[in-house]
């Protein structure tokens, strides 16, 4: 694994990233492998760097989630009011006390948890992520209802048992229809073929972390699953998009270069212009004065709460953070989709920094950082360890593999 500035493992903070870093190779794949990831070729280091960045992943994102959350449906001049000349700079209470997070993050770890159960059962011979991946989404769905997880399954694994993920935190309605039944939306046979926002992004970044495979199929498998829920391919193409770029940045490139690949692979699909333009208009910014309010502001031409347009207002707060603590105060003082561009931008500084740059005190108060911590080293473990994890009971108690 690569080092950039502000590596994980380091104390530094996340330095703006537009300058360019020479990154040492990701693991290897071997020809042919796909999806496969080369475990054998990990060193001691490669790991350790490999599961500070997912956990920077998984804590930035749910960090930048909940400083969003008290300014939620907020204009900016709202925020001020509320919060001062400044804006919000600092954790405020929502949903009765700092730190508590969205429905945003709870999907995020079930995203993460499906990918685990996608991983554990290539072995059996009935391997479909983005079934395992849906799956994953209706169990969180359960948990937005009062029954809960159907105690008579035996598949229902130990995430789906965390009381603090019982709470209704502002569910996405079309996450809501979109995981209402067992059907299995994709490409040819969609739902909310015009949900254009940015729920489906959000709960995205964990296939980034999938660093084995392949940056296309990464798009591709992100893409499938973002149309469980959101139909419109300026939704579904953020949420790969984001993917890629998470991806990019956890096998060490530079912001940069994970912004030009993404570009790259987003050109080939249909639909991809608004989330393309969106994108440049971010990059573009970067040279557009100090950061600030107003500069976020002017990439979002509408109410700031399409897909498009929330991932670019997170790259830009990204590219021109001068730590994370910066980066996520930019990415939520504005008047549009507060919690999913906090999201964003912390899930990219995370998995740029690793979490030694994430702040401490904002994470002290995180709600449920102790099962975000378990399921990011899960998580870890089984893309570097699976197959001897998946002769252990215990671990197929966790994550069963029917």
């Amino acid at each position: 694994m690569p080092g950039t500035a502000g590596a994980p493992g380091t104390a530094g903070t996340a330095g703006a990233p537009r300058a360019h870093v020479p990154a040492a190779p990701a693991p290897a794949v071997p020809p042919g492998a796909g999806v496969v990831l080369a475990t054998a070729l990990w060193g001691r280091t490669e790991q350790q760097d490999f599961r500070s960045r997912v956990r920077g992943t998984l804590l930035g994102s749910a960090i930048g989630d909940a400083l969003g959350a008290p300014v939620a449906g907020l204009s900016l001049d709202g925020i001020r009011e509320a919060h001062g000349p400044a804006g919000l700079t600092e954790p405020a209470p929502a949903y009765g006390r700092r730190g508590t997070v969205t429905a945003s993050t709870q999907l995020t770890l079930f995203t993460v948890d499906g990918l685990i159960r996608a991983h554990v059962r290539r072995d059996t011979g009935a391997w479909h992520p983005p079934t395992d991946v849906h799956r994953a989404y209706l169990r969180w769905a359960a948990t937005q209802h009062d029954w809960g997880p159907d105690e008579r399954r035996k598949d229902n694994g130990w995430l789906a048992h965390e009381e603090w993920l019982y709470a209704r935190r502002g569910p996405d309605r079309a996450c809501m229809t979109g995981f209402a039944d067992d059907s299995l939306a994709t490409l040819d046979q969609l739902k909310n073929p015009t949900a254009r926002d940015a729920a489906a992004t959000v709960r995205s970044a964990p296939f980034g972390l999938l660093v084995g495979w392949e940056p296309s199929l990464v798009l591709q498998l992100a893409v499938e699953c973002a149309v469980q829920s959101h139909g419109h391919p300026t939704a579904y193409l953020s949420a790969g998009a984001l993917a890629v770029i998470v991806h990019g940045l956890t096998r060490g490139e530079t912001l940069d270069a994970a912004l030009r690949r993404a570009l790259a692979l987003l050109a080939t699909r249909p639909g991809h212009q608004p989330v393309t333009d969106a994108l440049r208009r971010a990059v573009a910014a970067v040279t557009d004065g100090t950061p600030g309010p107003r500069t976020v502001g002017s990439l979002s031409p509408g109410d700031g709460r399409d897909a498009e347009d929330t991932l670019a207002i997170a790259v830009y707060c990204a590219l021109v953070a001068e730590d994370v603590p910066h980066g996520l105060r930019l990415a939520v003082n504005h008047g549009g989709d507060s919690t999913a561009t906090g999201a964003l931008c912390g899930a990219l500084l995370g998995a740029l920094h690793g979490e030694t740059a994430l702040p401490a005190a904002w994470l002290a108060e995180l709600e449920g950082r102790a099962t975000i911590l378990e399921l990011a080293d899960d998580f870890a473990l089984e893309m570097t360890q699976g197959p001897t994890l998946h002769t252990t009971p215990a671990w197929l108690a966790r994550y069963p593999q029917g």
